[in-house]
């Protein structure tokens, strides 16, 4: 299981022995986190509250990480747990992209926490799994999640309507993303920002 270093964050696969770190930071930051989450689909069980629900989700990621379609990191600050950042939907043959997801406990926002995890995975999904893009789609009143992508500069692709459905409804999104040809390029810029 790959572990990531930033200057102040260091990212992880989460396992189930973090479940009662994780619930209570997502019980603590569900008005926080809401509004721009899917639903919970009916039936499906609550993985906040189920440890064996939980674990479940551990395993599905350890899976998708063993497919190479999915690498999923729990974001740890100060040796506590503090969020996550996700490469999801790892395409190859032609496509070689993935989408990244982030989210950050409200109490370490703002402290420039995320930026810095997102630079980690970009490096991680340029250098070491040699994707050629990496794409973020936003809700465009999200202003916080914007904020973090173009701290980094990544590229506003425009909007794409009703992309996603967040909690019921069919939301449009921006569509950010960076390719190997600009990692390359400034790659070592920001690692020297945010990670040096």
């Amino acid at each position: 299981m790959p572990t990531l270093f930033g200057r102040r964050v260091l990212l992880r696969p989460l396992e189930p022995r973090d479940f009662s770190a994780w619930r209570e930071v997502r019980r603590r930051n569900e008005d926080w986190l809401t509004p721009w989450e899917a639903s919970r689909l009916p039936g499906q069980p609550d993985v906040v509250e189920d440890p064996s629900a939980f674990a479940a989700r551990c395993a599905a990621r350890d899976r998708e990480r063993q497919l190479g379609t999915g690498y999923a990191f729990g974001v740890f600050v100060e040796g506590c747990f503090a969020g996550e950042m996700n490469l999801n939907a790892v395409q190859r043959s032609a496509f070689q992209s993935c989408y990244v997801g982030y989210w950050i406990d409200q109490a370490r926002a703002g402290h420039g926490y995320t930026p810095e995890a997102l630079v980690v995975v970009l490096r991680f999904a340029f250098e070491e799994l040699h994707l050629h893009r990496v794409q973020a789609a936003i809700i465009p009143r999200n202003t916080r999640s914007r904020r973090v992508v173009e701290k980094i500069g990544m590229r506003d692709e425009g909007v794409a309507l009703r992309y996603l459905e967040i909690n019921g409804v069919w939301e449009d999104h921006i569509r950010y993303a960076m390719t190997a040809e600009e990692w390359q390029e400034r790659g070592d810029e920001l690692v020297a920002t945010w990670l040096a």
